[in-house]
């Protein structure tokens, strides 16, 4: 109803993001159309380590099926499992992040080696690979691997930027995830003593991350890492590109074509013309003069089918 088509979802625990996508599919429940990473792989203390922050004595020791992994070997098997699971691509947490029960929000998680064989597997199945990552290090290794995209980018350096411009890698830079935060940061309780400081610090940079990324021609793709603030006020991501320096149209086209290129769906979506699948919204005034419209949604189509209308 927000005007969102088609998402990513970059990971979810249980298959709760597959099992949803099929649901949508099957016509079960109203919804966007999803493309589902499944468990997101991380490394054993790791940004996405699901056992972070349990009690010690519940933790165990999860490994590639729960996401998991610390040797090549394992990350080829985490790739493969999430080919077993129905995932639509790969998610990885490349360094620390902001929420998890961890100290440090930047370090680099995977060796070189481990994600050379990670993206070896994934290219086999078919899949693109998506990687969180706050921290320069551990971005550069991403990106020399071959991920297809970089997730907030709190951290980037000048070489990174030159760095992915080069390869084609996208820059996914979820400014709303990094405003939100940042925002929480200072209400006593919202967040964990570990988290909190985290939150303060990262959160504030991904807008201006994103302004010198944006003049360094680093290819841009509208996301929002939605969850971390509520869902629905996805549009407010254009506003903050906009305030940014990227031109209206621009953000809009990001989050269109360009988005439809990074999900690998550009023959089926991200643009209206013929032969293509009839996502149309609609919404009051023109977004182009004022971006702030694109709040106000009044018509929604996914696949030729109307959802919402004045």
């Amino acid at each position: 109803m927000a005007g969102f088509t088609t998402v990513r979802d970059l990971g979810s625990n249980h298959d709760l993001a597959l099992s949803l996508r099929d649901a949508v599919n099957k016509g079960h429940v109203p919804g966007p159309r999803i493309y589902a990473a499944g468990k997101s792989i991380a490394t054993t203390g790791g940004h996405a380590d699901p056992s972070n922050g349990t009690n010690q004595a519940l933790r165990g020791d999860p490994g590639p099926r729960e996401g998991v992994v610390n040797s090549a070997a394992d990350a080829r098997k985490a790739v493969r499992q999430r080919y077993k699971d129905g995932a639509d691509l790969i998610k990885i947490t490349a360094t620390g992040g902001v929420l998890s029960e961890a100290k440090s929000g930047q370090n680099s998680q995977f060796a070189a080696g481990e994600l050379d064989a990670l993206i070896e597997i994934a290219r086999d199945y078919g899949f693109k690979v998506a990687a969180h990552a706050h921290g320069t290090e551990g971005m550069k290794r991403a990106v020399m691997a071959g991920v297809d995209s970089i997730e907030h980018g709190t951290y980037m350096d000048l070489e990174t930027m030159k760095l992915m411009r080069k390869k084609g890698t996208a820059f996914v830079p979820t400014i709303i995830a990094g405003r939100f935060v940042a925002e929480k940061a200072d209400v006593d309780g919202y967040f964990s003593d570990k988290v909190r400081p985290k939150a303060k610090a990262i959160g504030p940079l991904i807008q201006d991350t994103f302004a010198r990324a944006y003049k360094e021609g680093v290819p841009i793709v509208f996301g929002t890492d939605s969850g971390v603030s509520p869902h629905g006020d996805n549009w407010k991501e254009f506003v903050y590109m906009v305030e940014a320096g990227m031109p209206a149209a621009e953000a809009l086209t990001s989050a269109m074509k360009k988005g439809a290129e990074l999900i690998g769906v550009e023959a089926q979506l991200g643009s209206i013309e013929a032969g293509k699948l009839a996502d149309v919204i609609a919404v009051s005034g023109n977004p182009v003069e004022d971006i702030g419209r694109m709040q106000y949604v009044t018509l929604v189509m996914k696949d030729g089918k109307l959802y919402k209308q004045p």
